[in-house]
């Protein structure tokens, strides 16, 4: 890089800033999924929670993807 670092640290940063925010992410998103099991009594998930959980599963991959990567 033009300012002396190395463009691994550069991207290893970036990973970790995208990391962080993944996290609160899906953060967000069990929030969520507790509140609508919390207020359902039943059995049955709604679509979004299902939806929600489709996304923790992607966002999961992609944080394992970028840990992986280094």
């Amino acid at each position: 890089m033009p300012d002396g670092r190395l463009q691994s640290e550069v991207i290893l940063k970036e990973d970790h800033k995208k990391n962080l925010e993944d996290l609160g992410r899906i953060r967000t998103l069990v929030g969520s999924i507790e509140e609508d099991l919390k207020k359902n009594d039943r059995h049955v998930l709604s679509l979004k929670a299902l939806k929600d959980l489709e996304e923790i599963e992607k966002l999961s991959r992609r944080i394992r993807q970028r840990m992986k990567r280094y």
